[in-house]
């Protein structure tokens, strides 16, 4: 699993899954999250399995995101197959508590570090629906390049992209 200077990951398990309600039913959580449609309990039963099987497929999976300094499960982070596209998503929630401090950035950044490297993938996307304007600044960070807007999950998402070469070639630590 990954580590980065202030965060853990593992594996999701389904005892992980009330606390992936309860972070998740912040209306301002999910109101970038697919809404109540995708953010209640029977869908969120689902998709921790969903989660729990890219394992077994990829390798790699949507994972709990746990705070160091003090071991809560503070969002969630990881890499994915965008629904039936063939590409590799990198996906991010971080609790409300603690946005602004940078750690969504991190989380990503980790995850397509380790995709990348450990995966061979030659490029990771990222969707954002368009309101969605911190989500969208953490992609331009991480070298991330506008290239359409499309639907997923249900939304009109903002989709952006970065080559393994020009994740590494802009990447500052």
């Amino acid at each position: 699993m990954i580590e980065t200077q202030r965060l853990y990951f593992r594996k999701f398990e389904l005892g992980d899954l009330p606390q992936l309600i309860e972070q998740r039913s912040d209306p301002d959580m999910y109101r970038f999250l697919g809404g109540t449609r995708m953010q209640n309990p029977e869908a969120l039963a689902k998709r921790i399995r969903f989660y729990m099987s890219c394992y077994d497929t990829h390798g790699f999976g949507m994972c709990p995101m746990f705070w160091k300094e003090t071991g809560e499960m503070i969002g969630a982070a990881g890499l994915q197959p965008l629904e039936d596209t063939g590409d590799i998503e990198v996906g991010y929630s971080v609790i409300k508590a603690l946005w602004g401090k940078g750690i969504g950035t991190e989380a990503a950044r980790g995850w397509m570090e380790f995709g990348f490297n450990n995966f061979g993938l030659e490029r990771i996307v990222a969707v954002a629906v368009e309101a969605n304007t911190a989500s969208r600044r953490i992609m331009e960070k991480l070298g991330m390049k506008y290239e359409k807007t499309e639907e997923h999950y249900g939304e009109e998402c903002a989709f952006y992209a970065v080559s393994k070469e020009e994740f590494f070639q802009g990447v500052s630590i």
